[in-house]
């Protein structure tokens, strides 16, 4: 059955009805699919379009109601989008925070007035505020929930998609490891019980949060290799134990000296039991959630001063950074005054390129210049595959046209 105008304040034969002069005159109604709407006296020529319209895009499976598309991105965020969003808690965090982002610029707009021109000028605001990678990382969850409108009818297309949208284009950083010297530096600057975690993040490839959760029962003397089962990462304000990046577990050969090292090390810090949720240190609401959340103890070889497991931002601020400082790496700190009592505050220079994630490329420098198979490398350094290996580190192998070279002098020799 087609659709059809009905004119609310006559009836056919042109009499007034009982609603004549009082709100919308035209209704539009009578299409398969699509929901009634209504036109004001005056408005018989927009109300005929609209139905041809939206006869035309019911037919073709593709009518989207401009009312719902009303809703603003904030509101469509907050009441639709981010409530179905499922996680890593910590990465859930960083959703968080680039969400602020978006509805920060772009919050108040209805989703349906999001275009291209908008976006240009979104782009052109966050490129004020942050750099080119945070703002790739912006566009593609802005991207995430403009498609989702689309998927749930409330936009006909998605606007990110426009292929004349140009992205700040991220500058290529190729990782640098560090010399010997530095990370002898480094290490000596360090307080004497957090000397052989550098050992452990060169000597193996052990992320920072890998480091902290290592524990005694990870240590294979006998196979010479450490398994590297969980981190110790920060939710929020709290900690939890939760399987490395990736959500996969390794095993990464262990030269003999740092076995040699470890064991050294806990005999003069002997390790101490540690009790952490796993994974989410929310309270469960589901007997699953609380089977996949309940405590776990490791005796964890590396602790804080207090004798819990390391915090992230806590360890690095007071002793990275100084041994960064001590062993010139960074410049010195000065001194700065904080809070509502103005207390002087040690701030140093930001650490970003000489974080402790700079052993872990060592690590990789190392082997791949002991010429170890590209997949070997991604397996212990625990990447999803050997191509992002590549990526990050193929400036760092070893230059192969020399033997090449030789190769095709020999061919050429051959035949003279």
């Amino acid at each position: 059955m087609p659709g059809y105008i009905e004119d609310r304040w006559f009836t056919k034969d042109k009499k007034p009805t009982a609603r004549h002069g009082k709100g919308m005159r035209y209704k539009v109604t009578g299409i398969p699919g699509v929901r009634a709407r209504s036109f004001p006296d005056g408005k018989l020529t927009a109300a005929r379009a609209w139905k041809a319209k939206a006869e035309h895009e019911a037919q073709i499976g593709e009518f989207v109601d401009p009312r719902l598309g009303q809703l603003s991105l904030r509101d469509y965020v907050e009441g639709h989008w981010w409530p179905a969003k499922t996680g890593d808690p910590a990465t859930l965090l960083t959703i968080r925070s680039r969400l602020d982002h978006i509805t920060a610029l772009l919050g108040a707009q209805p989703l349906n007035a999001i275009r291209v021109p908008q976006l240009r000028l979104f782009l052109k605001q966050m490129e004020s505020r942050v750099g080119p990678s945070t703002t790739h990382e912006v566009w593609g969850y802005l991207s995430a929930v403009l498609q989702a409108a689309v998927e749930d009818e409330r936009i006909r297309k998605n606007p990110c998609r426009a292929k004349t949208i140009t992205l700040p284009k991220i500058p290529d950083r190729k990782v640098q490891p560090w010399s010997k010297e530095r990370i002898r530096a480094v290490r000596e600057a360090l307080p004497e019980r957090f000397r052989a975690m550098v050992d452990v993040g060169v000597g193996c490839g052990l992320r920072q949060g890998e480091v902290f959760g290592l524990a005694v029962e990870d240590i294979d003397e006998a196979a010479e290799v450490l398994h590297v089962r969980r981190q110790v990462k920060k939710v929020g304000s709290k900690l939890v134990y939760a399987l490395p990046k990736g959500g996969k577990t390794r095993i990464v050969p262990a030269p003999p000296y740092l076995l040699k090292t470890l064991k050294e090390h806990m005999d003069a810090h002997p390790p101490r039991e540690v009790t952490l949720p796993w994974g989410d240190p929310a309270d469960p609401t589901t007997e699953k959630e609380e089977r996949e959340r309940a405590p776990r103890t490791h005796a964890l070889i590396f602790l804080a001063a207090q004798g819990g497991a390391c915090r992230r931002d806590v360890w690095n601020g007071r002793y990275w950074k100084p041994a960064l400082a001590a062993a010139g790496v960074i410049g010195e700190a000065v001194q700065v005054r904080q809070g509502p009592r103005r207390r002087a505050v040690r701030k140093y220079e930001a650490a970003r390129e000489d974080g402790f994630h700079v052993l872990r490329h060592t690590f990789a420098s190392v082997q791949l210049h002991a010429r170890e198979p590209v997949v070997a490398v991604s397996k212990w350094l625990g990447h999803a595959d050997a191509a992002i290996t590549l990526r990050v580190y193929a400036h760092m192998m070893p230059e192969a046209d020399g033997r090449g070279r030789r190769a095709m002098q020999e061919w050429f020799e051959a035949d003279s």
